[in-house]
Parts: structure tokens; C-alpha cells; sequence
């Protein structure tokens, strides 16, 4: 895959601030990590002691801290000059913190990218608003990248990742692109989330000659355990799904609305999918995260250089 080009930085002082997740970095992190993603509900003793198994079933610990790091420092290094900063929003450095590392540097517009290709109102939505009042405390303008579901380099990975993967596969093998789950309740208000899955899946479908029901379709993963519904179907109900069609010998995972390896895509995936195709008698593969994939970084530092250029003309 060839880079895109990187254009010169704006006049002015843009900065970059990387948005991610977050994630434990020690054991003893586990439980208030767990009560923060609950509102400041602390889970059940059995609520935490599934997680801690689930972590202990990947290693201990998700490799996300390690893989974000890598993520921002590959994005510096294509943007020299610019001031870059991380900010996550359930662990420290915090959204709040980046924004006063990049005010500390000088910048005067800085440039929010989540590390996460698809927009959602509760998701990507929820990273730029917290960053958008952040800058406005320190006088500073801020332009978000909402999305960047169909960016070259990230669906030219992609499609390589899948026409790769497939070779391993028995004949005939189906494609299943999915995304983390989210509340059903989005697509009241015409959320873009679902749509925008799907435009990458075509995206990529396209260029690997896939066709649509026959080879490949979406699903959902990593839905959270509240009452209401989330969006479907799951991953592994499809997996069910494809096996009792009889039409389908193998199943790859496409995990396209994650950008590394985390617990959703170690355990969700590897573990229990995996799990379940063995199961249902389906073979099975997911193809590899991005990661700090040299060619994404580009192309992602590529569109915040044109994004802060157009907003300092």
C-alpha cells in the first residue's frame, strides 16, 4: 500500500489531539476502570470477577495501552512540527489533559481525530464534545474529525487483510464485517453509526469482488449488558445463523470498527466467537487489527494536515 502524501503544516500552530478508550494498565486498575464505564456504579463481585477472567484469559491485561502509545507516536512522526497529545476518555491522560498539554505547546486551532473510524453520536460524538469544551476553557478552536470510515489507506488495508485471510478458509467462507454494538435508541435520531459500517463494508467488498448476502454481510459485537436492546444482530448469533444455512463452510471476522487489539477483539473474538464457530462446526478467522499500520498513520495524518489547513485559510 503507498502512503498518502502528507501536506505542509497550515501557518499557525495546529495541534493534534488523539482521542482513544482507554484501558487498565495494572490489575488493581480492573475495578475502578469497570465503575467508571458504569457511570460510577461499582459492578457485582460477579460482574468484576468476569472481567478479571476475561483479561486473564487474554494475558492479564489488553495490549491497548501499548498499541494506542504506538498509534500516537507513529501519528507524530508524520506530523513533525505539530505539538501531539493523548487524551482517553476512561483512563489518564484524560480528554481534558491532552487539551491543556497542546494549550501549554502554543496551539492556537488544534485538531481532534478519535482513534475509531466510524461517528456516532454516543461514541465519537461524546470524545469531541468533551474536547471541544476543553479547548473553548483554554481559548483555543477546535475541529473535529468525525469520521473516517471510507479513508483510502484504512479500506485499502482492510481489503488486503481479507484477501489474505480468506486463502487460509475453506471454500465457501463469508465475510462478516462488524462494529462495536451500541443502544438501539440511535437509530431513533437517523445516527449515522450503522450506515457509515456498512459504506466500509461495500467499500471493501468492492475491491475484493465480494458479493453482498452470498460473501459477505454485518453484525454486531461487545454489546453492553443493560436492559435495553442493542443493535443486531451479534456476531454470534450470525455465526449461528451461517452455520444452520448449510450454505457457508467457514466464517471470516473482519473487525473493521476496531482500530487494535483489545479485549473486544482478544476475547469477543478470538476467544468467544471462536468458541462458537468451533461449535456450530464453522471454520474460522478474523483478520488482523491496524494497529500502528505505517499506511493508515499516513493517511490519517494526511487528512489532519488538510483538515487544519483548510480551517486556518
Amino acid at each position: 500500500m503507498s502512503a498518502e502524501p502528507v501536506p505542509p503544516a497550515p501557518a499557525g500552530r495546529p495541534g493534534l489531539l488523539v482521542m482513544a478508550h482507554g484501558t487498565p494498565a495494572t490489575p488493581s486498575e480492573i475495578e475502578p476502570f469497570y465503575t467508571r464505564i458504569r457511570r460510577g456504579r461499582p459492578p457485582t463481585a460477579e460482574q468484576l470477577a468476569d472481567l478479571v477472567a476475561r483479561y486473564e484469559a487474554i494475558g492479564g491485561l489488553s495490549p491497548l495501552h501499548e498499541r494506542t502509545q504506538a498509534q500516537v507516536s507513529a501519528l507524530s512522526r508524520s506530523l513533525p512540527g505539530w505539538p501531539v497529545a493523548l487524551g482517553q476518555k476512561m483512563t489518564e491522560p484524560t480528554i481534558e489533559d491532552g487539551m491543556r498539554k497542546l494549550a501549554g505547546a502554543g496551539a492556537d486551532l488544534v485538531v481532534g481525530l478519535v482513534l475509531a473510524p466510524h461517528f456516532s453520536t454516543m461514541s465519537v460524538g461524546e470524545y469531541h464534545r468533551r474536547a471541544s469544551d476543553a479547548a473553548a476553557a483554554a481559548g483555543i478552536a477546535y475541529v473535529p474529525i468525525e469520521s473516517w470510515h471510507l479513508l483510502e489507506s484504512y479500506v485499502e488495508f482492510l481489503a488486503s487483510a481479507v484477501q489474505a485471510s480468506l486463502v487460509a478458509l475453506p471454500v465457501p467462507s463469508r465475510v462478516i464485517f462488524t462494529a462495536h454494538s451500541l443502544p438501539a435508541r440511535i437509530l431513533e435520531s437517523g445516527d449515522p453509526y450503522p450506515d457509515q459500517l456498512r459504506a466500509t463494508a461495500v467499500a471493501v467488498a468492492e475491491r475484493c469482488n465480494l458479493v453482498e448476502g452470498r460473501d459477505w454481510r454485518t453484525a454486531w459485537q461487545s454489546a453492553g449488558r443493560t436492559p435495553d436492546p442493542w443493535l443486531g444482530p451479534d456476531i454470534l448469533e450470525a455465526l449461528r445463523e451461517d452455520a444452520a444455512s448449510f450454505t457457508v463452510s467457514g466464517v471470516l471476522v473482519c473487525a473493521c470498527g476496531f482500530v487494535a487489539d483489545h479485549l473486544e477483539v482478544l476475547y469477543d473474538l478470538d476467544i468467544e466467537a471462536a468458541g462458537i464457530a468451533r461449535g456450530v462446526g464453522l471454520a474460522f478467522a478474523r483478520t488482523p487489527s491496524l494497529d500502528d499500520d505505517p499506511a493508515v498513520m499516513a493517511g490519517l495524518a494526511g487528512l489532519v494536515a488538510s483538515v487544519a489547513s483548510v480551517a486556518l485559510r
